[in-house]
């Protein structure tokens, strides 16, 4: 098992034992043991159990840290993680570590946070504090050639897509693509990779959706089985980067530096655009729509998810309305008109970049600003 320990002069040992619980997986347990001996540990499963143990020899006796201080065990809390004290020799026993982050992902964790602002006067992102619980997301965009792989396999196993999808070049985003397609281009992957679909064509949740224009309700969907759209409150969320009240999710205001968008800093109700000039970003622009960037192009945010701001609206799994639901993991509405694109595209100014911002379409809309990234329950 992976660890990594910070020494800061003291005599410290870190010895991980895995008899109490299965190890599921290698990954970073022990992330620092500061100068006074403080000890981390993450990327356990949340709500998982074990024993940490000091002594002040290899030799004994160990000492039970929860015992000493009225606990039974110590606990991961929702984003994976304990921190306790420790002297001296110490050992951490049955814990559960996670499955590894899937390539290509990002891990959201669990949590609560304020979904919209007050930034701009959006009467339709009217704060309000929304749980999370964690999940894996896309580090970029679905790209074309990513697009292409999983159609090419689900149009010979069952699926039929009504839009071939489009994009200017392999690793830019897929674009073209409508919400229906998007859906059914989730089951594919996951069949594709072996895992339990997520969507299907009644509440029975016996028919995978593999074909044609459906509806499907939150009811006709398992949340916790494979590749899915966000749902808005998970895409903000990840958009947010674990910071509030931003306007962007690196800061508060936006530059070519940052994200692929239209520039308008001569328009001075946009005082956050500081873009040297108006137009297009000029280091992408090539005079043939679209004027999408590679994915990856810019830096990622607190999560490490890139294009969260610009390049591509992308679809999320709920119809628009408003307000939109608070509380614990809220999915949207029963049913609506149009469903909801977040992210700002290549041709958006710099409103429409904002996290807060909510555009929707047409579940039937296909256009070279409308694209999507999927999500993966955590442990998936």
């Amino acid at each position: 098992m992976k660890t990594s320990v910070n020494y800061y002069g003291w005599l410290l040992l870190g010895v991980l034992w895995a008899g109490l619980a299965v190890v599921r997986a290698q990954s970073s347990l022990v992330v620092s043991l500061s100068q006074n001996g403080v000890l981390s540990c993450t990327n356990l499963v949340p709500g998982s159990t074990g024993q940490v143990q000091w002594a002040s020899s290899l030799g004994g006796p160990w000492t039970n840290w929860a015992a000493a201080v009225g606990r039974d065990a110590v606990v991961a809390d929702s984003n994976g993680a304990f921190t306790v004290s420790v002297p001296m020799f110490y050992r951490v026993l049955g814990v559960t570590v996670t499955n590894p982050t899937p390539a290509d992902m990002s891990l959201i964790p669990a949590g609560t946070f304020t979904m919209g602002d007050v930034l701009d006067g959006e009467s339709d992102a009217i704060p309000t504090s929304v749980y999370v619980s964690s999940f894996y997301m896309d580090t970029n965009d679905v790209t074309y050639v990513l697009w292409q792989t999983v159609c090419i396999w689900a149009t010979n196993h069952g699926y039929r897509f009504d839009n071939a999808g489009s994009g200017k070049a392999a690793n830019h985003p897929v674009q073209t693509v409508d919400w229906y397609d998007c859906v059914k281009w989730c089951n594919a992957r996951s069949e594709l990779e072996g895992k339990t679909p997520a969507y299907y064509t009644s509440v029975a949740q016996t028919t995978v959706y593999r074909t044609g224009q459906v509806d499907v309700d939150n009811s006709s969907v398992k949340w916790n089985a494979g590749y899915r759209l966000p749902t808005e409150a998970e895409w903000e969320k990840a958009a947010r980067g674990g910071v509030n009240g931003q306007r962007f999710p690196w800061g508060n205001t936006i530059s070519e530096s940052q994200a692929i968008y239209y520039a308008d800093p001569s328009n001075y109700s946009y005082s956050y655009d500081v873009n040297s000039y108006t137009g297009y970003n000029t280091n992408y622009e090539t005079g043939v729509y679209p004027d999408t960037s590679p994915v990856g192009s810019f830096g990622g945010n607190g999560y490490e998810l890139h294009d969260m701001a610009g390049n591509m609206f992308q679809w999320c799994w709920d119809w628009f309305g408003t307000p939109y639901a608070g509380g614990s993991d809220p999915r949207g509405y029963p049913s609506g008109s149009y469903r909801v694109a977040r992210g700002g595209c290549w041709n958006s100014r710099a409103p429409d970049c904002r996290t807060a911002y909510r555009n929707y379409y047409s579940p039937f809309s296909s256009n070279i600003s409308l694209g999507f990234r999927s999500v993966l329950p955590a442990g998936q």
